[in-house]
């Protein structure tokens, strides 16, 4: 069984939307969507913004649900320029930008017990690599850095220092906390994310326009995923 973490709602409705839901489960006020895409089995959530409740999800799913493996869906904006409306990440290696004990002589991003870099299941990113040469030509797809934080960025300044200090390629607010909790529980993991803005000062605007278009992409990549595994 394959377990599938959203944030937004958009997200969730453009995963739902390619399942066969066969029951629905709520536990701590977290609705667990069970069935199929394709024909393989999987419990879908959406488990809000931010790197806590990501966590706290993550935890929830891997404690109540048989799943083998967690992917974590969704959109992000982009730090690189190459990156536009609609292209898709896959987070080979996933960091937290905010979190910061340099004052214990750390590196910025550094955790205590598990470091400063979570990497992706291999397997997992072969397998949305072969996805993605079915959807070539559609949308830009590549490998490469995610960065968390609990924050929307939408500042230019703050763009530039994730990318310079992370080689980041797009930032968003749950993948490297579902990562952490992934790698402590010793569960594979891969978090993808398409863009649906870039720090501008006010991408806000282009979230909310782009977001959906955003979701569609990911899903489509995650169907395709699924029916290769």
């Amino acid at each position: 069984m394959i377990g599938i973490i959203t944030a937004e709602l958009k997200e969730l409705e453009a995963i739902k939307s390619k399942m066969k839901v066969e029951e629905e489960k709520i536990i701590y006020q977290l609705t667990f969507f069970l069935g199929k895409i394709g024909e393989k089995e999987c419990v879908l959530v959406q488990g809000r913004v931010g790197k806590v409740n990501a966590a706290r999800t993550a935890q929830i799913l891997i404690d109540h649900f048989p799943v083998t493996a967690v992917i974590n869906i969704g959109v992000a904006g982009s730090l690189n320029e190459i990156l536009k409306i609609g292209d898709i990440v896959i987070g080979e290696k996933l960091v937290q930008h905010d979190f910061d004990v340099t004052a214990f002589g750390h590196e910025k991003g550094y955790i205590s017990d598990t470091g400063k870099v979570f990497e992706s299941n291999k397997k997992l990113i072969n397998l949305a690599q072969r996805a993605k040469e079915q959807i070539q030509g559609k949308y830009s797809i590549k490998k490469g850095v995610i960065a968390s934080g609990d924050i929307f960025c939408t500042s230019k300044k703050m763009k530039e220092k994730i990318k310079e200090k992370f080689g980041a390629d797009c930032v968003e607010m749950e993948g490297a906390a579902i990562a952490q909790v992934c790698f402590l529980d010793q569960i594979p993991f891969l978090v993808i994310r398409s863009i649906s803005d870039s720090p501008n000062e006010e991408n806000q605007i282009d979230f909310e326009k782009f977001i959906e278009l955003a979701a569609q992409n990911v899903s489509e990549l995650l169907e395709k995923m699924l029916s290769l595994s």
